[in-house]
């Protein structure tokens, strides 16, 4: 039995309209100076509002930290060809470097309702995604794999394959009959009926490759994968100075934002903490309530992929007066 087997699913190229940009644009002085929006479109004008910020403020608590750097992930597995290192666990998500030793795949898996991104690090990878033709993928790839699409990745090369991935906090992957299950405490996988319903609608897709489409090209900020509860957003920007500490960002009333490097530097303030610095495969997080702030830092450009809940609902961005 194939597993991968189905009828192609078709992308849906629909039309992405931010109609309250232009509404809000024509109502602003010039802004062509500044750096890229970050933001999502907002509905309505803007509002004076009381938010709760909760005291003392969110903490973070293992394995969260404000900047978690790859170097020092790759030092703890030194010697190791596979292994699996948390580095984000919020409300929202979960997400986690994981290292594949040459010739090892992972096992044939899916999120029920949910979504999966994941960025390479290092190494070379053949992706098999349900409905989707084989892809050989390495250093610098972006994947979106769609809610419910059975998925399986395979290391080709000669040297372990290192990913970052991300997916919803507390899901447990479910398989196709043909592979065998990962036990997990607590839980007793039944043999059940489904129907699939994962596709993939503008602006997902199955994969991208971020060196050629978007450096080679010096494209610009876009969205990468977006659906009621996860979304990933390429924000490319060239380097500027350091702002100053004054420039507190914003933060949001009941959501993290998780910045992982993938080209450049990138600074960041989150309030409570010191400035930090993070290079490319470095992790960034702003725990919920916190003011943040992030930039492209240096000469050249510099990209961060931001990784957001309830995106594509439209966040409240809570500002300074």
């Amino acid at each position: 039995m194939n597993i991968f087997a189905r009828q192609p699913i078709h992308v849906r190229r629909a039309r992405h309209r931010y109609p309250a940009i232009a509404v809000i644009l024509c109502c602003l002085a010039d802004l062509s100076a500044a750096p890229v929006a970050a933001e999502p479109p907002r509905g309505g004008p803007e509002r004076l509002v009381w938010s709760p910020v909760p005291v003392p403020e969110t903490p973070y608590v293992a394995p969260n930290k404000p900047l978690t750097r790859i170097q020092d992930i790759l030092a703890t597995h030194a010697g190791e060809k596979s292994w699996i290192q948390p580095v984000v666990r919020t409300d929202a998500f979960a997400g986690d470097y994981i290292s594949l030793a040459p010739g090892e795949a992972t096992k044939a898996m899916f999120f029920s309702e949910e979504r999966v991104v994941i960025w390479v690090y290092k190494g070379k990878l053949d992706v098999e995604i349900e409905g989707q033709p084989k892809t050989v993928i390495s250093d610098g790839y972006l994947i979106d794999v769609a809610p419910t699409l059975i998925h399986k990745l395979t290391n080709t090369g000669q040297e372990s394959a290192i990913y970052f991935r991300l997916t919803s906090a507390g899901q447990k992957p479910s398989y196709p009959v043909t592979e065998n299950p990962e036990p997990i405490d607590g839980y007793s996988y039944v043999k059940v009926r489904m129907s699939p319903y994962g596709k993939y609608e503008a602006p997902n897709q199955p994969v991208l490759d971020f060196n050629r489409d978007v450096v080679a090209k010096n494209a610009g900020s876009r969205d990468f994968a977006m659906d009621g509860h996860t979304s990933a957003h390429i924000i490319r920007e060239r380097g500027i100075a350091t702002p100053p500490d004054s420039e507190k960002g914003h933060f949001h009333a009941n959501l993290p934002e998780i910045w992982l490097v993938i080209e450049g530097r990138i600074e960041a303030k989150i309030s409570g903490e010191p400035l930090v610095s993070g290079g490319v495969g470095d992790v960034i997080l702003a725990a919920k309530s916190r003011w943040h702030r992030a930039s492209a830092a240096g000469p050249g450009m510099s990209t961060r992929l931001a990784l957001m809940p309830r995106y594509k609902e439209g966040l409240a961005v809570m500002q300074e007066p």
